[in-house]
């Protein structure tokens, strides 16, 4: 067979006239013991990714449909568990939805403590990432030192709650109870403590010269893109979008941590690539425990009150409808309630922030090579129950 018999039967003519054939990959899905399973399909013409698709749904929850057959008070079960990593902000999501129907005014104290939980439950969730991030490119340092500080914010999300991952502290009209006497105190004291030693990890991560080979300039993701595709969150940020829900649609105490005065800022990168991203989500830790400090301060001029509104034993909800989004860690996190009047949702539809944030994969990794898939992959900051809710 002649050379150019040969380039015709492969079907392909590589770069310097050299026969190519593509090649299609799974990556994933992954053992189902495992805390979150995707797949991507990738089309490869030698280490060139010309192709990938993300395949979804290996651990659909039905959260959806499960919300339509519990009462108002169940419902929060279920929300604080399709982004097991951001529980407590899920909870907040569904509590808002209901309370506007309601017409629900919730206590001062109650809406203070909100916002306190969720910037601690903000800190926990980026700080995982901050970790886990470095170790898929290989280092596994950074691993040891994130959960070191995740752990001074989980004792103190712990004492408060009782639970170390759904917290299942917020009730619809407040919260599950008054805060542990010194509590305040000990949440000063682990954000100071984290302070002091998120230089150790920032310094591992950003500071490490292998880590930004990998990720400069690799994966970027511009800014038509994100706006196409609904990318929300740090993602979006590290493009060049300047949006953030606090700020720009506040709830809870937002508007005025957000306001002139208020310690509030929202963290944005221009260059869009994996390096950007993880910037962000540094930045953010540090403006996270500013607002956590700004409410524990708020709380000690507010002194005791109530927490939480009485409600009916059987809380039906007025018909109509509404929608509520929040500024996730992960992105924008929106419930859309139909209510009948009824002690259950009629419907109650989910906007997870990591379901956009993953499809967008398919414009992203095309023209990069194989080894460059897993850094582009970990810097998009999701979680698979958020996909498949």
């Amino acid at each position: 067979m002649s050379t150019r018999d040969l380039d015709v039967s492969l079907g392909a003519t590589g770069v310097g006239g050299l026969s190519t054939t593509e090649m299609v990959l799974n990556i994933g899905p992954q053992h189902p013991a495992t805390h979150g399973v995707l797949r991507l399909r990738i089309t490869a013409d030698g280490e060139r990714i010309t192709a990938a698709e993300p395949v979804i749904g290996y651990m659909h929850r039905g959260a959806e449909k499960l919300f339509e057959v519990r009462d108002y008070r169940q419902i929060m079960v279920l929300a604080n568990r399709h982004d097991w990593l951001s529980a407590f902000n899920n909870e907040v999501g569904v509590a808002l939805t209901v309370e506007h129907l309601l017409e629900m005014e919730v206590p001062e104290r109650a809406t203070w403590t909100r916002t306190l939980l969720c910037e601690l439950g903000r800190v926990l969730n980026h700080l995982m990432f901050l970790g886990s991030y470095p170790h898929e490119l290989g280092a596994i340092t950074p691993m040891f030192y994130a959960f070191r500080e995740r752990e001074e914010i989980q004792a103190v999300m712990e004492e408060y709650s009782g639970g170390r991952m759904h917290f299942m502290a917020t009730r619809v009209g407040g919260l599950l109870h008054d805060l542990p006497e010194g509590w305040l105190d000990r949440v000063d004291a682990a954000v100071a403590s984290v302070r002091s030693r998120l230089p150790d990890l920032v310094g591992l991560v950003l500071g490490n010269e292998i880590l930004q080979a990998r990720t400069r300039g690799v994966g970027v993701l511009d800014l038509d893109q994100v706006l196409a595709y609904g990318v929300s969150g740090p993602i979006a940020r590290a493009s060049g979008l300047d949006v953030d829900l606090r700020r720009d649609e506040p709830y809870l105490a937002y508007a005025e941590l957000f306001g002139e005065d208020g310690p509030g800022r929202v963290v944005t990168r221009e260059a869009g690539d994996c390096l950007a991203r993880l910037e962000v989500l540094v930045e953010q830790v540090e403006v996270s425990l500013d607002l956590v400090l700004a409410c524990t301060a708020r709380l000690r001029e507010l002194g005791p009150g109530p927490v939480s509104t009485r409600l009916p034993k059987k809380l039906k909800v007025p018909a109509g409808e509404h929608y509520c989004a929040s500024e996730n860690p992960l992105g924008f996190n929106g419930y859309y309630l139909v209510s009948r009047g009824d002690t259950v949702p009629h419907r109650l539809k989910l906007r997870s922030a990591s379901f956009n944030n993953v499809q967008v994969l398919r414009e992203m990794l095309p023209g990069a090579v194989v080894a460059d898939m897993v850094a582009i992959l970990g810097s998009m900051f999701f979680v698979v129950g958020d996909i498949d809710k």
